[in-house]
């Protein structure tokens, strides 16, 4: 019994991972160590590889798996896939293949089915994910008889990593994917990628009041404390959290998306 206890305290004292296709899942990373401040982390920014959302669905499966790989190496107890793309092409296969919990992201299609007005929403995310099954299956699931305006937002993930959030060129992209889907009355916007939620002060001033922004951080954030409640795996000791984030891309961009709050480090992987 004694041993068992050990045992279970090592468990839960050791890191969530967290990977995405770069430093869009830092806005997932926030929302948990927000809520769960006494939880290890460790993240991964695969920014060398981004973005996934254009990349086959072998390819993404790959980068999963070679990403779960390091993250189990590094002693995690529980890996969320901070990517939208990333979970709709390989969660399945993560959850069959390896022995421990993973949570996934989606976009938040449900809220917004279920509170529009006017019956038509719109959802901004990669190909990836809007060419998956999982998507298509959740969207059936939920938006049956709600007008669903789809756009895939091509260039918005590579303007963000390379450091141009606020540019004019970012303004004029954002511009062109709200244009349809305004002009078919929409009253909900889903941000189907984690990048995207670094866009949300930029969406409020382009966007009419009437239109509210859907993202899946919060949710992700106490679906990850659920699970790790039932499980039992959350970290009781009260000391402070040991916070790692790797990038195998720019260091800078990752620092400045966070503020410079975090100490990170480059990472070939």
């Amino acid at each position: 019994m004694k041993r068992l206890f050990i045992f279970v305290v090592i468990m839960n004292t050791q890191p969530i991972g967290i990977f995405d296709s770069g430093i869009g899942g830092t806005s997932i990373f926030k929302e948990i160590h927000t809520l769960l401040p006494n939880e290890h982390c460790i993240y991964l920014a695969d920014s060398k590889n981004a973005p996934y959302g254009d990349k086959p669905a072998s390819q993404i499966l790959q980068l999963s798996i070679k990403n779960t790989k390091l993250l189990l190496d590094k002693g995690c107890k529980l890996i969320v896939v901070g990517c939208n793309t990333a979970t709709t092409n390989a969660i399945a296969y993560l959850r069959a293949n390896y022995n421990l919990p993973f949570i996934g992201i989606e976009p938040a299609i449900k809220p917004a089915a279920l509170n529009t007005k006017t019956k038509t929403i719109g959802i901004l995310a990669t190909k990836g994910t809007l060419s998956s099954h999982l998507f298509h299956k959740t969207s059936d699931l939920y938006a049956s008889g709600i007008k669903v305006i789809e756009q895939v937002g091509e260039g918005i993930v590579p303007l963000i990593e390379s450091g141009k959030l606020h540019s004019d060129e970012m303004k004029e992209l954002l511009t062109s994917y709200l244009q349809p889907m305004l002009k078919e009355h929409i009253d909900y916007l889903v941000l189907g990628c984690t990048h995207y939620p670094y866009l949300i002060p930029m969406l409020k001033k382009m966007l009419p009041k009437d239109v509210s922004i859907i993202d899946s951080g919060l949710a992700v954030a106490k679906q990850t404390k659920a699970i790790l409640e039932k499980h039992h795996l959350l970290n009781e000791e009260k000391s402070s959290p040991s916070i790692k984030l790797y990038s195998n891309g720019s260091l800078d961009i990752l620092n400045t998306i966070l503020n410079h709050q975090f100490e990170t480090a480059y990472l070939d992987f």
